[in-house]
């Protein structure tokens, strides 16, 4: 849009009845920055809207007045007023000063959660990969203060190795920042911008999760065992490794999801990723993990609290890895376990019923069961494989 001559005054008239689209500035140096904004809309007609240019705390800032039939030129010129004489006291006219990331996110998560499925994992998922990827670099920065440099910060790290988990760590800070420009705090989102898209390479290839060898995994198991990381993180590790689970499934067992009498471990269909409830059976070398378990229990719940009595974060076993030199992701439990059932002669169906798949075409005896029994001493020689060198 071609910027007009500034030196006119808008009138009434000239708001009320202006079709071409541009940016129309109210006069000269008396204008205090007040524009008008003339947009095509999708329904063939125009949006005006009123936004000032003015400076805040030493940023140029755009910042919005409403819309033409919300807010008259009188009313926008006063407002333009009184914002510059804020602006030149050194505060901020938006009404207070821009809220830090974390601070705008839990504005975010407030608005979306009536919206989210009761019972579901979308808030503690938000928080968990925020807290475990932007908070760090960006948490305490100001919304209005961050740019496409400290995006790509958050994201390039793991690009590659993470690329499910950037791509929504991505979404969600372009919906924190899609948030601040609606509140007045800032005018662009880069997040969502083509800058952050054209300098990330692609990254949609299929990608596999690191994984170890399944003769490798005693040992592995041995290594962890003897770091000096919290208890409980140990212990979700072994477990993990022993019931082939997802890692979000362990984190935020409990208790009562388990059946000492049956041995069986039955996690609710909220918190599986099929939706439907699934039972683990436990090895002896899984029960030996509870009874170890039992020593940090407290008033969570949870079978492997943290210090602060919450579940774990992903962070927690991906940085107990890495820092210990073992060549595999969490979730590369789950590959060593089933590479052990191909080579042992488990079957596909077994092994996959295990992992918590959605197995079609299942024959026999295995229709319209969970296989409970029939997968019990394949888990109990797994874990009995695991364990014997660990």
């Amino acid at each position: 849009m071609a910027e007009k001559d500034e030196r006119k005054r808008l009138t009434a008239l000239f708001v009320r009845t202006v079709t071409r689209p541009g940016v129309y500035g109210d006069g000269g140096h008396g204008s205090h920055g007040l524009r008008l904004i003339v947009k095509s809309s999708a329904n063939r007609g125009v949006r005006k809207t009123w936004a000032q240019r003015l400076t805040i705390n030493g940023r140029s800032t755009t910042i919005g007045l409403g819309p033409t039939w919300l807010v008259s030129l009188a009313e926008a010129r006063q407002k333009a007023l009184e914002n510059r004489q804020t602006a030149a006291a050194g505060r901020d006219p938006r009404g207070g000063d821009s809220p830090t990331l974390r601070e705008a996110a839990e504005k975010v998560i407030a608005l979306r959660k009536p919206s989210w499925r009761d019972g579901g994992r979308s808030e503690d998922q938000w928080r968990a990969s925020l807290e475990a990827y932007a908070y760090p670099k960006i948490g305490e920065k100001a919304v209005s203060e961050i740019t496409s440099h400290d995006i790509l910060s958050v994201l390039s790290p793991h690009w590659h190795e993470r690329p499910e988990t950037m791509r929504r760590v991505k979404q969600r800070l372009g919906a924190i920042l899609a948030w601040s420009i609606a509140a007045n705090f800032r005018e662009d989102n880069p997040a969502r911008g083509t800058v952050v898209a054209s300098a990330l390479p692609n990254n949609t290839g299929t990608t596999h999760h690191k994984a170890l060898p399944p003769s490798e995994v005693p040992a592995a198991l041995a290594v962890i065992d003897g770091t000096g990381a919290y208890p409980t993180t140990k212990l979700l590790m072994r477990w993990i490794a022993l019931t082939a689970c997802r890692s979000g499934e362990a984190r935020n067992a409990i208790w009562e999801e388990i059946d000492l009498d049956d041995r069986t471990w039955t996690i609710p269909s909220d918190r599986t990723k099929t939706g439907k409830e699934l039972r683990i059976p436990l090895s002896e070398a899984a029960m030996a993990v509870l009874q170890t378990a039992r020593f940090y229990a407290d008033t969570s719940g949870l079978l492997f609290p943290s210090p602060t009595r919450r579940p774990l974060s992903n962070v927690a076993t991906s940085k107990l890895l890495k820092e210990n030199g073992i060549p595999a992701v969490t979730h590369g439990f789950r590959s060593s376990f089933r590479d052990w059932c191909a080579e042992n002669g488990v079957s596909r169906e077994l092994a996959e019923l295990a992992l918590g798949h959605t197995v079609k075409g299942i024959e026999g005896a295995y229709k319209r069961t969970d296989a409970l029994e029939a997968r019990r001493p394949v888990m109990e020689q797994w874990g009995a494989f695991i364990s014997v060198s660990s």
